[in-house]
Parts: C-alpha cells; sequence; structure tokens
C-alpha cells in the first residue's frame, strides 16, 4: 500500500541533516518543505525500473506508457507473459532489457521473488535478493528500496540523477563510491531523505546555477 509522507523543519530527518550538514541546510532553506507518495506494485515499479536501466527518465517514461498500453493498462505478471518477446521490443526496449523482464516475471511466477515479502525484510538482504536476478544490480535494487518501502538510509551513488546534484551541492568532481561514502556519512541515518533533495534540486532547476552557500 502507498503512503504520502510530508518533510518540513520540524520533521526530525531534516533536523538532522540541517544540523549536521550546512549545505543540506543551505538547500533545504532553497526547496522548503517537500512530500512524496510511495509507488505502489512492486513488479510493476521493477518492470519500470529495468526498462528506465542506462536511459533518461524522460525516454523511460514514454517507453513504459507504451507497455501500460499493451497491458492494457496495468503491469502485471499475467499481461507481460501473455505478451511475446518481439511485442516487447517493438515499445522500444533493447532485447537484453527484454531477457530481464522476462527472467524477473518467471522469478514472480515461480516464487523465487515475492515484492509483498521484501517488506518484512532488511535493507542489505533486499539488495541480495533482487540483485540475484539476471540484469538487475545495485541501482534497480536501492531504487527499490528508496522508493517502493520508503527505507531512510539508501544512499544511491549508482543513480546519474543523484550525482548530478551531488557533483552541483558539493562542487566536486569526485564521484567515487569511497568519496560519496565518506562525505555523505553525516547523513546517517537519513540518507534516503538527503537523495531525495538532491533529486528535488535537479527537478526543479537548480543545477542550473551555480550553488552558493552564504548568498
Amino acid at each position: 500500500m502507498s503512503k504520502t509522507v510530508f518533510l518540513d523543519s520540524g520533521s526530525a530527518s531534516i533536523q538532522h541533516l540541517c544540523r549536521k550538514d550546512k549545505r543540506f541546510a543551505k538547500l533545504f532553506s532553497m526547496i522548503g518543505p517537500i512530500s512524496y507518495t510511495t509507488y505502489e506494485g512492486g513488479y510493476a515499479f521493477l518492470v519500470h525500473e529495468v526498462i528506465e536501466q542506462m536511459i533518461s527518465t524522460r525516454a523511460a517514461a514514454k517507453i513504459y506508457a507504451r507497455l501500460e498500453s499493451l497491458c492494457g493498462g496495468s503491469v502485471t505478471v499475467e499481461r507481460i507473459s501473455a505478451l511475446s518477446d518481439s511485442q516487447i521490443r517493438s515499445i522500444g526496449s533493447s532485447g537484453r532489457k527484454v531477457q530481464t523482464i522476462r527472467c524477473l516475471t518467471e522469478a514472480v511466477r515461480d516464487g523465487t521473488l515475492d515484492p509483498a515479502a521484501l517488506s518484512a525484510l532488511p535493507d542489505d538482504a533486499v539488495m541480495t535478493k533482487l540483485s540475484s536476478l539476471h540484469g538487475i544490480g545495485d541501482w534497480t535494487a536501492k531504487m527499490y528500496l528508496i522508493f517502493v518501502l520508503d527505507r531512510q538510509d539508501i544512499l544511491p551513488f549508482e543513480d546519474v540523477a543523484f550525482l548530478q546534484s551531488y557533483k552541483w551541492l558539493y562542487k566536486t568532481g569526485d564521484t567515487g563510491p569511497k568519496a560519496i561514502r565518506a562525505k555523505c556519512r553525516k547523513w546517517k541515518p537519513y540518507s534516503s531523505i538527503a537523495a531525495r533533495y538532491l533529486y528535488r534540486a535537479l527537478d526543479c532547476g537548480l543545477t542550473r546555477e551555480e550553488f552558493h552557500l552564504f548568498k
């Protein structure tokens, strides 16, 4: 079931992040309160994220909309199973992604993966479970943890959008995992919340202008 979360200056996560990170505090002053709604339907979300791998969000949205149309408006295991590989490729998806969607679908059908059961697992176990599937790696697993399960302490340093805002906020070109983990250690245990603000900065167009801490 989806839920809507509101974040403002009274939220424990925002208070912690602003106290620990002056650059985040400045970012919060620029964006202000936000709300977000978690995604419902773990299987459909994973299919969407497979489609989004290595392409822009806008392109992925168009391709996924075509897939929804092929599925009669709702992407489900049963409706994907009824489609041929050529039908799925016809929406603009690569053969590799078709194979990944097939493997994901079969894993749900045979019980290897139960998306509903993932909510009861700790973060590391969810990562391991999802990453064991063909074509699904850490990026997809982290997106699931953040946007479906609403886990609070996920650092998505594999994500291009996150890295774009991270470089802007910290004025750095060092985007290696080790450097990001060290820089963002202060965010714990609310790394996902900080990441949501970095995503929002990109969506709002703030990253088009230079970040000034004291301006």
